[in-house]
């Protein structure tokens, strides 16, 4: 593999900057860091037709969401709906330092998306993520008519910890009787905590995401050491994975966790889940975040954008 020019202008970029790795930061400075990142990494964000915040109850209290769509003029029918969580090792992140990304998805897919501001840690912890984007994909399906979505046309998506979760709601969905989900986007998602594969052992001294990152990560994130083969924490070590929804599964060549994309890919190729298994392998992890000087990134846009529109067709 041969690294792609748009990703080593990222790394080139965070070495002339001198950021230390999220670890070697507290966890305001690693969240600061992240929302500065977006100004040299991010493109100016692209305007469609409705931006608008929403709230709704929550397990734990009130959870923020913001509802993105791209209507086609005179159409008024209800639009299928992509539920979107974000990425940031479930300790960074939130509606804005994705904003940039759920606009060019709802542009590109036709679909109405509503991400999802779902619980943090270290302040909370394992299942409080789970169970914000359970309770949250479940209130996309039952205000579906109040919203303009096809309940019937709902998928779940999301990037790195955020493609964990949108796996983890996607099986429980099928088990606790939630809502029919036509698809999933996984991209890039955290599968496993098993720092010991191939990939990290190729990639894991690398930035932006380090061996020692993801440890960081799951060290704040899990309550108690056991939590690492919960499924709800690691979707690979779900007992079943059949009847499921249709999946895409977008991995990065440079990245410590593509070798556990790609096993929950084969995981639901083998259990007989429709999956579509898809590695950029120039690319670093993240790098859905990097369009302004990483242009692959508009490629994967549209890969994401037409699997998942499809997937809802």
């Amino acid at each position: 593999m041969t690294l792609n020019p748009g990703a080593q202008a990222v790394l080139d970029l965070i070495k002339e900057a001198g950021r230390p790795s999220f670890e070697e930061m507290s966890v305001p400075e690693c969240r600061e860091a992240y929302v500065s990142s977006r100004k040299a990494l991010q493109p100016d964000p692209i305007e469609i037709d409705e931006v608008r915040d929403l709230e709704m109850s929550g397990p734990a209290g009130a959870i923020a969401l913001r509802l993105y769509r791209n209507r086609p003029a005179g159409r008024d029918s209800a639009q299928p709906v992509i539920v979107y969580f974000h990425g940031g090792g479930w300790v960074i992140g939130d509606l804005d330092s994705h904003d940039t990304v759920c606009r060019e998805l709802a542009a590109r897919s036709g679909a109405t998306l509503i991400a999802v501001d779902y619980r943090l840690a270290p302040e909370h912890v394992f299942p409080a993520a789970i169970e914000d984007a359970v309770a949250a994909t479940r209130w996309v399906s039952e205000n579906a008519s109040e919203l303009g979505v096809d309940p019937g046309r709902l998928a779940v998506a999301g990037d790195s910890a955020g493609g964990n979760i949108a796996a983890v709601a996607a099986i429980d969905a099928r088990d606790n009787g939630g809502p029919k989900i036509a698809f999933q986007a996984l991209i890039y998602p955290v599968t496993d905590f098993d720092l010991t594969r191939r990939s990290y052992a190729e990639n894991g001294d690398k930035p932006p995401v380090k061996t020692t990152t993801m440890a960081w990560f799951r060290d704040l994130y899990l309550a108690n050491p056991e939590d690492q083969s919960d499924w709800r924490a690691a979707p690979v070590h779900a007992r079943d994975l059949s009847r499921l929804p249709p999946a895409l599964v977008l991995t990065a060549g440079y990245d410590p966790l593509r070798d556990e994309g790609k096993a929950y890919a084969n995981a639901l190729d083998a259990a007989g889940t429709p999956c579509r298994y898809v590695c950029y392998d120039g690319q670093i992890h993240g790098f859905l975040n990097m369009a302004r000087v990483n242009p692959q990134t508009f490629d994967a846009f549209d890969e994401v954008a037409n699997a998942i529109r499809s997937g809802l067709a």
